[in-house]
């Protein structure tokens, strides 16, 4: 009798946003964690990033919060998952054309105007929470009029994977 193949693997969105997830455990963000990774259209990673501190920047010394004074905040100086991932990638710029970009929370407008002009050509992402603000309606317009695709992915709603590091297999 032969052997079928699994039917419970994950689907190549799944395994991305997965990705993007994993890589968000890194964020040492005390308030939200984000993840990024770029997939070619050969269903490569091309990248990965999280949202975090810039490369000099003592995270421990980091002004890690959401309230206060503009310069006493995180807002000036974090660097997003997005940003990291385009900046993280080291290969040829053409990989990057026509690439998609999963992340959890749907890109802020500095990050939107980062993934155009990387050549990066659809958003997939979990959460619009800001969606009412005016940086995320921005982003949609300038998605929109520079031809980048955007969906969120809603077959994961509430479906957890779970990781196993034991070194038994």
């Amino acid at each position: 009798m032969a052997v079928k193949k699994r039917k419970d693997y994950l689907s190549w969105d799944e395994y991305f946003m997965g990705v993007a997830k994993l890589s968000a455990m890194r964020s040492k963000d005390p308030s939200t964690q984000v993840g990024a990774c770029i997939v070619g259209a050969d269903n490569r990673i091309l990248s990965i990033g999280y949202n975090g501190t810039p490369n000099g920047f003592d995270d421990d010394n980091f002004p890690w919060s959401r309230e206060g004074k503009p310069l006493d905040t995180k807002y000036f100086y974090v660097c997003h998952a997005e940003m990291n991932a385009i900046l993280n990638f080291r290969g040829n710029r053409k990989d990057m054309e026509g690439a998609k970009i999963y992340v959890d929370l749907f890109p802020c407008n500095e990050c939107a105007k980062l993934i155009i002009q990387s050549g990066i050509k659809e958003v997939i992402y979990l959460s619009d929470k800001y969606a009412d603000t005016d940086s995320v309606k921005a982003s949609k317009q300038l998605f929109e009029v520079c031809g980048v695709k955007y969906r969120v992915l809603k077959e994961l709603n509430n479906k957890e994977i779970s990781i196993n590091l034991n070194t038994s297999c």
